[in-house]
């Protein structure tokens, strides 16, 4: 009789899993229907910041059986596409062009296709096109979903081994005009800070930074993150001018400086 009961409850426990998972596969299908019409989805979907590894098997799976796949550069993306199989219609799709193009994909969404969106690498949005088309999305009602994935600053801020309970992320600052203030602004900042860099330009920004918090503050370079080269130089200010004066930067590069320690902030406050 125990044994009957415990086969029973196993039938039952099976059965449930069984309809949960059916209807986890049938809710992923369903596009979103308004006034008995059916709209489509926009995928947000990160691509490699350099090792190919890096991509997921959800990724792959959505650009496979989306209707179009817009990309910043479609050479970048087709080599990309061409790595993992993937045989789609590419979309030219960047910020000289997507306040032209948006309207035209948004109609295709309300017409039920299925759009993903990529960059040349890492996370769609974050210092790369897609938010002029996600507001645009939301606004007429379709669904995004972005997946999760590669994006250069989590692992860069990680391994810096700076604080990175609370950071604020601050991207490529302004070439020129603009730039000074931004820091400046920046100088009382008590959380983590992220930057990305040109290696250009790296050498600027650290000597500007050095000048505005003070050489002994600390910061991390990052540099090829999930490359061949990676490579995280950790020092004060000062001492990366030092190193990047002597060694030319490369690469493409994320720059972590630690924020106002509270100490300095009350005492700044006495003053």
């Amino acid at each position: 009789m125990k044994n009957k009961r415990a086969w029973m409850v196993k039938k039952v426990k099976y059965s449930l899993a069984a309809a949960n998972s059916s209807f986890f596969i049938l809710h992923s299908s369903l596009k979103m229907c308004t006034f008995g019409r059916c709209m489509g989805t926009l995928y947000i979907v990160p691509t490699p910041v350099g090792n190919m590894e890096d991509m997921t098997f959800r990724a792959v799976r959505i650009l496979k059986e989306a209707d179009l796949v817009l990309a910043e550069d479609t050479r970048t993306s087709g080599i990309l596409l061409k790595h993992y199989d993937i045989q789609n219609h590419l979309l030219s799709h960047h910020k000289f062009n997507e306040h032209g193009t948006t309207a035209g994909i948004v109609e295709r969404l309300k017409g039920g296709q299925t759009i993903a969106l990529i960059s040349d690498a890492g996370t769609p949005g974050i210092s790369d096109p897609g938010f002029f088309l996600v507001r645009e999305a939301a606004r007429a009602g379709i669904e995004v979903q972005t997946l999760p994935g590669p994006t250069a600053f989590v692992p860069a801020l990680v391994s810096s081994g700076l604080p990175c309970d609370r950071f604020c992320f601050e991207g490529f600052l302004p070439p020129k005009k603009g730039r000074q203030s931004r820091i400046e602004a920046l100088a009382d900042e008590t959380r983590t800070m992220v930057f990305y860099e040109s290696p250009y330009r790296l050498l600027k920004l650290l000597q500007q930074l050095a000048e505005v918090f003070g050489d002994d503050r600390q910061a991390c370079v990052c540099r090829e993150i999930s490359k061949v080269h990676e490579e995280s130089r950790r020092g004060t200010l000062a001492e990366l001018v030092t190193h990047f004066t002597q060694t030319e930067p490369r690469g493409e590069i994320v720059v972590i400086v630690a924020g106002m320690e509270k100490k300095k902030e009350k005492d700044k406050n006495k003053i």
